[in-house]
């Protein structure tokens, strides 16, 4: 399942970390890289030492956690730390990979998250560079992204994806690993299309009885797929 969720940080707060970024050190890419992301991954990522890292990570996982949309479409169990990346010059590129399974938790020697769903939160807008489309592959095909600032895009990390060569400017963003509740995304799915079902109904017809009960059944579901 792939959703655009529009709006997830303010303009403002794009503009503050576009500015912490900045004049911010980059660093290779490589840094995160399992081993067969590795022959094809050639970007810049904020190290872990960044001054200005645990800063721009809260800003991210305050407007997640504000998000109704993501909520219902990750529903997360744990989120990693949130990492910065940057497209542009000679490290331009990232071919197509698929993200490992289980992800450790920065400074946290032998803590794994499992990655169910991976996300981009767009920090450039998309005129500001050539190229630099997000390719994520599914059995419909392959889905090209490339969103205003401040918007997010959510899809199955299992999903093999890439990131095309910027050929002009420079593409920032930031990239994140969930731990799901729900661990199948057939699952997920269904309880993302019930619920956003439920929204349009509590819309047009208010809170009636069977709005209530399908309500119910919607919470039940979850109750019976979800970990803890």
């Amino acid at each position: 399942m792939l959703v655009t969720i529009d709006g997830v940080l303010s303009r403002g707060e794009v503009a503050t970390a576009r500015d912490l970024l900045a004049c911010s050190q980059w660093a290779s890419g490589q840094i995160t890289a399992g081993p067969q992301a590795a022959t094809v991954k050639n970007n810049q990522q904020l190290p872990e030492d960044a001054q200005h890292l645990p800063m721009l990570r809260r800003m991210v996982l305050e407007a997640l956690h504000r998000s109704p949309i993501f909520f219902t479409a990750a529903l997360p169990l744990k989120i990693l730390p949130p990492f910065f990346n940057r497209y542009g010059g000679e490290s331009n590129t990232y071919g197509f990979h698929t993200d490992n399974a289980m992800r450790m938790v920065p400074d946290q020697p032998g803590t794994y998250v499992r990655s169910d769903v991976s996300a981009t939160l767009f920090l450039s807008e998309p005129e500001e560079y050539e190229g630099g489309v997000l390719t994520i592959a599914d059995t419909f095909g392959n889905h090209g992204i490339k969103l205003k600032a401040g918007s997010l895009v959510v899809y199955p990390s299992s999903s093999i994806h890439a990131v095309s060569p910027v050929t002009q400017g420079e593409r920032i963003s930031c990239f994140m690993f969930i731990q799901s509740m729900v661990r199948d995304p057939g699952q997920r799915r269904l309880l993302y299309d019930m619920d956003m079902a439920l929204l349009k109904l509590r819309q047009e017809i208010g809170e009636t009885e069977a709005v209530v009960e399908l309500t119910g059944t919607y919470h039940n579901l979850l109750r019976r797929w979800a970990e803890n």
